[in-house]
């Protein structure tokens, strides 16, 4: 009988060990002179933020809610909602605007939607932000509550803004409007916590431990458990990345819950759900290619629906290797004449020191173009977000442009010596990667 390779020798390759990640409340705080931390955003941020709110509730004019698309965002709007209503204001006198498919608060044809509601108070939500002209060209009062990276000037004129983003561990969009609303009325809490976790576990995940500096939420899984919430998570999520864009389905079904339970049974949620399952498993098992320099997977699928986000998330807890560094999805069927592509930091880079910047990834990728142009070009949808999670929208001649930087599917030149005997592989493909079949 033939012996293994591995008896032969008498070893056994060793296992990799387990990468560790520290838990993410456990992130360092950055804090002020007297030792106190700065969390979830500066003090004169919040305080402001929380003027601003009772100063609409006491206006009781029209006022505009305008919230991101996925749970992070439409839970935020809905927190907001329902402290404005405590606070006394007509539920009447509160709108919500939401965002076409491929569409962002600066777009002229948004800008013009929401200017019809003619609104005193405007509220923008998990939106993002960046320097532009004021939200609507009529005369308004604007608050920006956020989380996703941004410089200081990097907010529309002419608002007020409160963010998390240089307040690590950096809270979501969510979790900062309800720790803004909470000490407004003392009913705060007993509506909102379930809308906070579930808003903070659909960007943080559901394995995030509920401690400082985070709030005691102790009295809320009491109330609801983790299945229903999380469960209410995926459906609030399905309707955004359906080919429709059904957002305003999972809005309406949102403001009505009275408990995460009130949205498991509801027929559009599980309906945008199935759709979206089926196809995430017709893209996900798509190969691969990496950068000439082995620092980036990317993964190119052609759908309609919002899957590009889901698909770099998976593969990112999956992807391993010592040189890699981005995972990106990227979607060719989302929007007519454009690629939507989202990039996260693989689970195995993720404890690196100094930390994967995506944001400065993909800026140093366009500034490697020999054409100066090109970062231009990519507009103001290139590079957003998170240092973490980042991505864009860009024309296909400017990502075929980025492909061509990234030397994708294409080996270095000048690289390391093969081995004696050591057949030749032909291009840079995830076998050869990671020196095994898949």
């Amino acid at each position: 009988m033939k012996r293994s390779s591995a008896s032969s020798t008498g070893q056994s390759k060793p296992k990799k060990p387990r990468i560790e990640l520290p838990e993410y409340h456990t992130t360092p705080s950055v804090k002020t002179e007297s030792g106190s931390i700065i969390w979830p955003a500066p003090e004169d941020q919040i305080e402001s933020a929380r003027n601003f709110i009772l100063e609409c509730a006491a206006a009781g004019k029209r006022t505009l809610i305008v919230p991101d698309k996925d749970a992070d965002g439409l839970t935020s709007g809905a927190i907001l909602q329902r402290t404005l209503v405590l606070l006394g204001l007509d539920p009447d006198s509160i709108s919500a605007h939401l965002l076409k498919k491929g569409k962002n608060i600066h777009d002229e044809s948004e800008r013009a939607v929401m200017a019809a509601h003619d609104p005193a108070y405007i509220f923008v939500l998990d939106q993002g932000s960046r320097k532009s002209p004021p939200v609507i060209d009529k005369f308004h009062k604007a608050l920006v509550i956020d989380h996703h990276y941004a410089l200081d000037d990097d907010f529309p004129e002419g608002s007020l803004h409160v963010t998390a983003c240089n307040s690590p561990p950096v809270a979501t969009s969510s979790l900062l409007t309800y720790l803004i609303c909470r000490d407004l009325d003392d009913d705060v809490e007993k509506h909102c916590n379930w809308l906070c976790i579930m808003g903070t576990h659909g960007d943080l995940g559901n394995t995030l431990k509920w401690e400082p500096p985070f709030p005691n939420m102790k009295d809320a899984f009491k109330m609801y458990t983790k299945k229903a919430i999380n469960e209410a998570v995926s459906l609030i999520n399905a309707p955004r990345r359906t080919s429709a864009f059904n957002v305003p389905a999972a809005w309406a079904a949102l403001t009505a819950a009275k408990s995460p339970s009130d949205l498991l049974k509801n027929a559009d949620l599980l309906a945008a759900r199935a759709e979206v399952n089926a196809e995430i498993e017709r893209c996900t098992h798509t190969a691969p290619k990496f950068s000439s320099d082995g620092k980036i997977a990317v993964f190119r699928i052609n759908s309609e629906a919002q899957i590009h986000p889901v698909i770099a998330t998976r593969w990112a807890g999956h992807l391993q290797s010592a040189r890699l560094e981005v995972v990106m999805a990227a979607n060719e069927g989302y929007l007519p004449g454009k690629v939507n592509f989202s990039c996260r930091v693989p689970r195995s880079a993720r404890a690196r020191d100094p930390p994967v910047n995506i944001i400065e990834v993909l800026e140093e990728i366009a500034a490697r173009s020999p054409d100066e142009t090109l970062r231009a070009r990519m507009g103001e949808s290139f590079a957003r977000g998170h240092k973490e999670a980042s991505g864009g929208i860009v024309q296909v001649n400017e990502f075929e442009e980025m492909i061509e930087i990234m030397g994708v599917g294409k080996k270095a030149e000048g690289g390391s010596p093969k081995k004696k005997g050591e057949d030749s592989k032909p291009g840079n493909t995830i076998t050869n990667y990671f020196g095994k079949k898949a």
